[in-house]
């Protein structure tokens, strides 16, 4: 039976590593995943610099014309790395999916449905979320880099890679079970060494790692200075708190005022610019009037327009800062909110009816 091990990987290092690849460790890795699929090892290896160029890299193998003057510089140098491959089909599923799907059964099988999930809320869960998300992001990013000729095809060509470093939490759990010495090992070497790759016939398109990450206290890609992703080749992700931004859009705050934050028109950027504004001093600039007031704190409530208001409460914290001052906190609630205490009450899990602390803190 399948038994949880030591792991042997820091696993949630490998998903955010950053800095080049090691190309030899990774084109042995994918070797190697070859021959435990039954397949000759691959006779070429196209190396590229993001995710981005890979996907391309994959649109154009398929045979799909792609507008160079719609995709920035993207495309031309892909072309001239790929020159004239015949890669074969593509065989994705033979060298990823099918170990895969088998280890995964094989696991399950082994612990059954209750330790199951036990082993991978203790393992290859807490990564999930992050990595997730971070996936999500970098394949919306592509698709938007497409426009609207090419989006939904560049979203499509994304679905064909392994994922390489970003096939951590699974792996994580694969490696606490002592699964990572069989059909797996291959891709879990690539994992350790590499970015997203696109396996065919006789050729494979591999993808160096990020040049820079950069991610909040939650591990959302959040950055106010800079591109909070980027890979060599000019691919890169803006982000504040996870929320994609234009790559001039912080820089464009200077000049920031509560009149411009109303007149913002996309809600999701509205709430990026009352983040780095300051509730605070919103509620002054503005004139807003709070809903209700007791001993817990204050209620406040901001309408937007286009979008659901914004409720929180505003609370002291009663222990003192080293100077002796006592630090205001503004805790977002839920916009249903009536009360401070139902809304301070809602921050700890419970019902304005339970919460009647002995002391605030």
């Amino acid at each position: 039976m399948t038994t949880a091990v030591a792991k042997t990987t820091d696993w949630a290092s490998v998903a955010f590593a950053t800095g080049p690849a090691d190309r030899a460790r990774a084109e042995a890795g994918i070797a190697d995943a070859y021959t435990r699929a039954g397949l000759p090892a691959p006779e070429r290896f196209v190396w590229l610099p993001s995710p981005a160029h890979g996907t391309v890299a994959a649109a154009l193998l398929a045979g799909h014309p792609l507008d160079a003057a719609g995709l920035g510089d993207l495309v031309e140098p892909v072309r001239a790395a790929l020159g004239d491959a015949a890669p074969g089909a593509g065989v994705r599923d033979a060298v990823r999916t099918r170990p895969w799907e088998s280890a995964r059964t094989a696991a399950y099988a082994d612990l059954g449905p209750q330790r199951w999930p036990q082993v991978w809320a203790q393992t290859g869960g807490p990564l999930w979320d992050q990595v997730n998300s971070l996936v999500t992001r970098v394949r919306q990013a592509i698709g938007a880099v497409g426009g609207d000729d090419h989006e939904a095809l560049l979203r499509a060509a994304t679905l064909d890679a392994v994922l390489g470093q970003h096939d951590a939490p699974w792996l994580a759990t694969f490696d606490s079970l002592g699964m990572l010495d069989g059909p797996l090992s291959g891709l879990a070497e690539v994992a350790r060494h590499a970015g997203w790759w696109w396996p065919y016939e006789r050729l494979v398109v591999v993808t160096e790692r990020p040049t820079e990450l950069h991610r909040d206290e939650p591990g959302r890609l959040h950055r106010g200075d800079g591109p909070a992703l980027a890979y060599e080749g000019g691919f890169s992700l803006h982000a504040w708190r996870g929320m994609p931004v234009p790559s001039d859009f912080i820089a464009s705050l200077t000049d920031l005022d509560h009149r411009r934050i109303l007149r913002e028109e996309n809600a999701e950027l509205r709430r990026v610019m009352l983040e780095i504004f300051g509730y605070d001093r919103y509620l002054a600039d503005s004139g807003a009037k709070p809903l209700h007031r007791d001993e817990t704190g204050v209620l406040w409530r901001i309408d937007l327009p286009g979008d659901e208001p914004v409720v929180m409460v505003e609370v002291v914290n009663s222990t003192p800062e080293p100077d002796g001052s006592f630090r205001t906190y503004y805790l977002r609630v839920p916009p249903r909110t009536k009360t401070a205490r139902e809304g301070v009450a809602w921050t700890f899990g419970l019902d304005e009816a339970a919460y009647r602390p002995e002391r605030e803190t």
